[in-house]
């Protein structure tokens, strides 16, 4: 906390869950101003309300439009760069929209913080990146790509490009958990696609606890993840039907259209050059040049003796322990209490 002391940042799609989070974490600290970046006047006007900080600095734009992010990054230290689309059906109707956002978004962002100066840009990422099989997936890999290629650009002395990569926040927006609350509220039942399907359970407080990390040992073009346990959907939906005392049926819709049976986080060619430390693995950016010979005369034999970090693969999740972790989501305490 102390190492943003005095400092200024920039969340670009900043009335989201994370930027709420952000918020909760560092409004009490010594960071000397906080800017929200966003399309969204009514959600800024929510947050500006709720929040009452003169630390706030609210301001309307578009990362699609660079000089209206370019604006926003005078005389910022640091920026967390969130805005996306980040749902899967949208992005696979309007994929030119993910692309504008997602992909074009983030170059904006990037080329402004450098020419601004930023000390650092952490770009925030997903799982659906890594082996996409959909639009969304598909344009955060190519924002990962951008990122890295433009940190090849760069001295450690100039702007830190970094990104994280998350798994499913709990609880965040268009989540299964506040699907599944809203479910047994209404007594209805409550709807799963795969029972097999597993997910990482990661808070809100992880996502910004990873930023924090990439924060403060970010090289140029280093990806950051945090490890995390997991469930299976169907363990999941039975550990919060235990916590409400309900004995609700469960019903199975099969996967939908885009989605993974489970997550992976890293890759295994990641995998094979990752830094572990601890809670978290450090991915740094592959350094190759168009030196053509790497690529295609000379093999890494790491790499198949690698494996894939997924959430099949991590730790799984006990339904006690799911309940544990559970009852410390403001949304379950909120529909416990009601």
């Amino acid at each position: 906390m102390n190492s943003l002391a005095n400092k200024k940042l920039l969340i670009t799609g900043g009335t989201g869950s994370f930027g709420n989070a952000v918020l909760n974490h560092f409004l009490s600290t010594d960071i000397d101003e906080i800017r929200i970046f966003s399309r969204d006047e009514k959600k800024q006007d929510d947050m500006r309300q709720f929040f009452k900080s003169e630390k706030l600095k609210f301001i309307i734009g578009d990362t699609r439009n660079i000089s209206s992010i370019r604006s926003a990054t005078k005389g910022i230290d640091l920026v967390f760069h969130a805005a996306a689309l980040k749902q899967v059906p949208s992005c696979e109707f309007y994929p030119m929209e993910a692309i504008q956002t997602n992909i074009l978004g983030t170059e904006n962002v990037l080329q402004a913080s450098i020419e601004a100066g930023v000390q650092r840009v952490i770009v925030l990422s997903t799982d659906k990146a890594v082996y996409p099989i959909n639009a969304m997936g598909m344009s955060k890999a190519l924002a990962e790509k951008l990122m890295i290629a433009k940190s090849r650009e760069l001295s450690e002395k100039e702007t830190i490009l970094c990104a994280t990569r998350y798994g499913n926040v709990m609880a965040s927006r268009g989540s299964v958990i506040p699907l599944f609350v809203s479910q047994i509220k209404a007594s209805a039942p409550l709807t799963i696609t795969d029972p097999k399907m597993t997910r990482f359970l990661m808070s809100l407080e992880n996502s910004v606890e990873l930023v924090l990390h990439a924060y403060e040992n970010a090289s140029q073009g280093d990806l950051f993840i945090q490890k995390a346990p997991s469930s299976t959907i169907e363990d999941l939906a039975v550990a919060l039907l235990e916590l409400f005392n309900s004995k609700l049926d469960i019903n199975i819709i099969g996967t939908r259209h885009g989605e993974k049976l489970y997550e992976t986080l890293v890759s295994r060619e990641e995998m094979a050059h990752a830094q572990d430390m601890g809670n978290y693995f450090r991915v740094p950016a592959d350094s190759r040049d168009l030196n053509y010979s790497k690529f295609f005369s000379e093999g890494e034999k790491k790499v198949s003796q690698s494996d894939d970090y997924t959430s099949h693969n991590s730790k799984r999740l006990t339904i006690p322990e799911i309940k544990k972790i559970l009852l410390k989501l403001e949304i379950v305490q909120e529909a416990l209490n009601a």
